[in-house]
C-alpha cells in the first residue's frame, strides 16, 4: 500500500477552549506525532486568530510541525476578541482537497458539519477529532 498523504484542519480556538474546559493543557508537540502517527498527517493546518503578542508561541507551533493559518482579530468596546476561522477552514480544505489522500478535521464546531458530510461523501475524510467528546454539536 502506499504511504498515506492525509493533511490534518485544525480549529485551534474549538481545540484550546475544549482543553481549557477539561482543565488539560494541550502538549502540541505530542497532539502532531500522534496526528502523524496515527492518521499520517503529513500536513497539518492550525486554524487562529492573530495577535502579535503571540509571536513566540506562533514560532513554537511552526517549530513543532503545523502549519498557522491566520484570522485577523477584532476587539470590541466590551473587551472581547473575536477571530473566527471557520472560513478559513473549510477553504484551505478544498483548495488542497486533490493533495491529500484524506482530511482529519478537529473540532467540535457544527460550522463545520458541511464540510465533513461533503468529505464523508467523497470518501476523503479520515478523522473528525472531537476535543471534548462530553460537549459538541450535535450536527457533528
Amino acid at each position: 500500500m502506499a504511504k498515506q498523504n492525509n493533511y490534518a484542519f485544525i480549529d485551534s480556538q474549538n481545540l484550546v477552549m475544549s482543553f481549557k474546559e477539561m482543565g488539560w493543557q494541550l502538549d502540541y508537540h505530542r497532539f502532531r506525532v500522534y496526528l502523524s502517527d496515527k492518521y499520517h498527517v503529513t500536513k497539518a493546518y492550525l486554524f487562529i486568530g492573530y495577535f502579535e503578542s503571540n509571536a513566540d508561541l506562533y514560532r513554537s507551533l511552526q517549530e513543532k510541525g503545523y502549519v498557522l493559518i491566520f484570522k485577523p482579530t477584532l476587539r470590541y468596546k466590551d473587551g472581547t476578541v473575536k477571530g473566527n476561522c471557520d472560513a478559513e477552514l473549510v477553504l484551505q480544505a478544498m483548495v488542497d482537497i486533490s493533495e491529500y489522500h484524506q482530511a482529519v478535521i478537529v473540532t467540535g464546531d457544527g460550522d463545520f458539519h458541511c464540510l465533513v458530510n461533503y468529505l464523508l461523501q467523497r470518501n476523503k475524510l479520515q478523522k473528525l477529532l472531537i476535543p471534548d467528546q462530553r460537549k459538541y454539536s450535535a450536527l457533528l
